[in-house]
C-alpha cells in the first residue's frame, strides 16, 4: 500500500526570489536536523538556459522507539534533483531517501511556478509518496506514520523558506540604505 500527500501554498515572493531562496534554505533555523547538503551535478543547457542540478542532503533525526529496532542510524541521505526553467519559471525538485528504503521510501515533487492569480508571488505544489516494504503488518502503521511526519516537516519546511526570503529581503533593505545619495 501507498500513502500519498499533497499540498498547495504560496509564497508573497517574486518566482525568481524563491527559486535563489531554495538553494540558500539551508542552513535555517528550522532545519536543524540538516547536516550538510554537497552539489553532485550541474548543467546549464546553453540553448534552453534550463538548469539541472542533483545534490546530496545529509539528515539526521531522532527515530520513534518503534523504528530503533528496524533501523541502526538515524542518519539519512537523500538525492535531490531539480530542473529549472527561466523561460516558462517553472522549477521543479525531486527528492527521495537513498537508505531505510525497506522502512519507508519518502518520494517528494515540489512545483514552484509564478502564483496563477498574482504574477508578484510564487505558488509552490508539493506531492509526495510514503512507502514501506514492511511486512507483519506494519507496513500501514509504518505509512501513516511517514505522512504524519512528512506534514509536520513541511510545514516547517515552508517556515525555513519564508524565513531565507525574509533575510533576503532585509539584506536587501540594508544594501538599498547604504547606498550613498546620487550627487546634485
Amino acid at each position: 500500500m501507498v500513502k500519498f500527500y499533497q499540498h498547495t501554498s504560496s509564497f508573497e515572493h517574486a518566482w525568481d526570489n524563491v527559486t535563489y531562496a531554495f538553494w540558500l534554505r539551508y542552513p535555517n533555523p528550522f532545519a536543524s536536523h540538516v547536516v550538510g547538503c554537497d552539489v553532485i551535478d550541474r548543467q546549464v543547457d546553453p540553448h534552453t538556459g534550463v538548469l539541472r542540478t542533483t545534490r546530496l542532503i545529509h539528515k539526521q533525526g531522532v527515530l520513534p522507539r518503534w523504528g530503533r529496532h528496524l533501523i541502526k542510524s538515524a542518519d539519512a541521505y537523500i538525492i535531490e534533483e531539480s530542473v529549472v526553467d527561466p523561460r516558462t519559471q517553472t522549477m521543479v525538485t525531486r527528492t527521495k531517501n537513498l537508505n531505510h528504503v525497506r522502512v519507508m521510501q519518502v518520494e517528494e515533487t515540489q512545483t514552484f511556478t509564478v502564483h496563477p492569480e498574482n504574477p508578484k508571488w510564487t505558488q509552490v505544489k508539493t506531492e509526495a509518496r510514503i512507502i514501506s516494504e514492511l511486512r507483519w503488518g506494519l507496513t500501514g502503521r509504518v505509512e501513516h506514520f511517514g505522512v504524519n511526519k512528512f506534514m509536520d516537516n513541511s510545514v516547517r519546511a515552508r517556515k525555513g523558506m519564508a524565513h531565507i526570503l525574509e533575510r533576503l529581503r532585509h539584506n536587501a533593505a540594508l544594501a538599498t540604505a547604504e547606498k550613498p545619495a546620487p550627487a546634485v
